[in-house]
């Protein structure tokens, strides 16, 4: 088997929090980083299909902030990210998680 590695990347508009709601908001976009996203189980066949049917968790564009997907790969089962590793090594656990994402039915067969 293997799963689904989904990277997003974010952004916030730092214009935004002292805009008003009046007129056009200003715009000063900043990068803030990104997340992780496994998808298990995924069908090898299927996979950008699977990247598309997700978008909706994970993507988002306002005048606030917004995110989207950067890069996706399939992975093995025991993949671990590089912030799962760390925690592993400094703490010998896995604290939080990579969020885990549900496909429709439809997707998932």
């Amino acid at each position: 088997m293997a799963k689904l590695h989904i990277v997003t990347q974010y952004q916030e508009n730092y214009g935004a929090h002292d805009w008003d709601g009046q007129g056009d908001c200003p715009q000063y976009w900043k990068f803030k980083g990104g997340d992780d996203y496994f998808v298990l189980n995924v069908d090898l066949n299927r996979a950008a299909e699977t990247v598309d049917a997700v978008r909706s968790q994970i993507e988002w564009d306002t005048q606030y902030s917004r995110s989207w997907v950067i890069n996706w790969e399939v992975v093995a089962d025991d993949f671990v990210t590089e912030f799962e590793r760390n925690q592993l090594e400094w703490e010998g656990k896995i604290s939080w998680p990579v969020k885990c994402l549900k496909v429709n039915e439809l997707v998932a067969q």
